[in-house]
């Protein structure tokens, strides 16, 4: 009898072989065109995923690499972007499932903490993503509600392209409740998002290595409003993600998951 294959074999050689094919989760049109125009992409006549879902693909080679960015549409009654959790975990299973990619990039914009030393513009990897509105005060139940979950390990990718590195804490709204705060807090997060924790979930669960790369529109511990300061910076910043994700994208081609 055949001996079955060792599956974390396979994920260990799966490391070591060069990188071919990415996908780019990204929340927000506004996000992503800047990327769609750098890599020169072409938009899927014919989608992959099931129909009547919103979700668009975005494709094409760049530097050898089989690029594909996955926006999640706009919302087909109300015409906004298909933003937070649900989107989001939606789509990187359905990528995943379609395209088998090497790797994921989850990118996109963030508040950050001016105490832990963000700034407007700054540019993350995030080393940690969680949850901090998924409140279940019963043993073990909190810890799962919490979904900590590594970010893909980067040591070279950091040192080579200089970003910030802190943890990421993920929630469904884009204010912060006194309950989200304390536990963004216990996270010890330095930058909060609306989907990276949900990305990394299902990236963990699937076994594809996730980088997240997240720019900073507004300080959720400042003076300013964060939907006012989020929307007066959005395109500045977007055009500093487009650039920190270009950078990233450069360094991967050509490179395996276990150098970078």
């Amino acid at each position: 009898m055949a001996t079955p294959p060792n599956e974390n074999s396979n994920q260990q050689n799966d490391q070591h072989r060069p990188i071919s094919t990415i996908v780019i989760i990204i929340a927000m049109q506004t996000e992503a065109l800047p990327l769609v125009n750098a890599f020169e992409l072409t938009e899927d006549a014919d989608s992959l995923f099931p129909k009547g879902t919103p979700w668009v693909r975005y494709h094409g080679t760049y530097k050898g690499l089989n690029v594909n960015i996955i926006w999640p549409g706009k919302d087909a009654i109300l015409g906004v972007d298909s933003v937070g959790t649900v989107s989001a975990s939606l789509v990187t299973y359905a990528a995943i499932q379609a395209l088998q990619p090497d790797l994921i990039i989850n990118a996109g914009t963030a508040g950050g903490f001016k105490a832990k030393g963000a700034c407007i513009g700054d540019v993350y990897l995030a080393c940690e993503v969680a949850f901090h509105d998924r409140r279940i005060p019963i043993p073990v139940f909190d810890l799962y509600g919490v979904g900590l979950r590594q970010g893909c390990s980067t040591p070279n990718l950091v040192k080579e392209l200089d970003f910030k590195v802190g943890k990421l804490s993920t929630g469904d709204s884009l204010d912060m409740t006194p309950q989200d705060e304390a536990s963004i807090l216990a996270n010890d997060a330095v930058i909060k998002d609306m989907e990276g924790a949900a990305v990394g979930y299902v990236t963990d669960l699937l076994k594809v290595p996730a980088v997240f790369v997240k720019a900073v529109t507004d300080i959720v511990d400042g003076d300013k409003p964060t939907s006012e300061e989020f929307l007066h910076n959005l395109s500045a910043v977007t055009v500093a993600l487009g650039k920190a994700v270009t950078r990233v994208v450069d360094y991967i081609a050509g490179k395996a998951v276990s150098e970078l």
